[in-house]
């Protein structure tokens, strides 16, 4: 599975940017896909997850309320809409894709696209 992460970009403080994961691969539909960020200077974490199947979503408190992410199937593709952004969220944000078990920990990730950059200006 190939992954390729894209939407990044400049947003003003308060504002809302969508990226998308868009993966390569049949086997997409069955695979938990997260997004990561990191920040400069600091250990890569986790934002969110959305398990294969029923779809089921998870968050870090740090943007529970402000960010949703879904999944198209058929697309291939997953996507994290961020809102209310904080200077805070200002990071490289990574999708990842393949984990079983600790669905919140980089290293139970067996697939990784590139990141892209959000910056949040205040």
């Amino acid at each position: 599975v190939q992954l390729q992460a894209s939407g990044g970009g400049l947003v003003q403080a308060g504002g809302s940017r969508r990226l998308s994961c868009s993966a390569s691969g049949r086997a997409f539909i069955s695979y938990t896909v997260a997004w990561f960020r990191q920040a400069p200077g600091k250990e890569r974490e986790f934002v969110s997850a959305i398990k294969y199947g029923v779809g089921t979503q998870y968050y870090d408190d740090s943007v529970k309320g402000r960010f949703t992410i879904s999944r198209d199937n058929a697309k291939n593709t997953v996507y994290l809409q961020m809102n209310s952004l904080k200077s805070d969220d200002t990071a490289v944000y990574y999708c990842a894709a393949g984990a079983v078990r600790g669905l919140s920990e980089a290293y139970s990730y067996v697939y990784w696209g590139q990141g892209t950059l959000v910056t949040v200006s205040s």
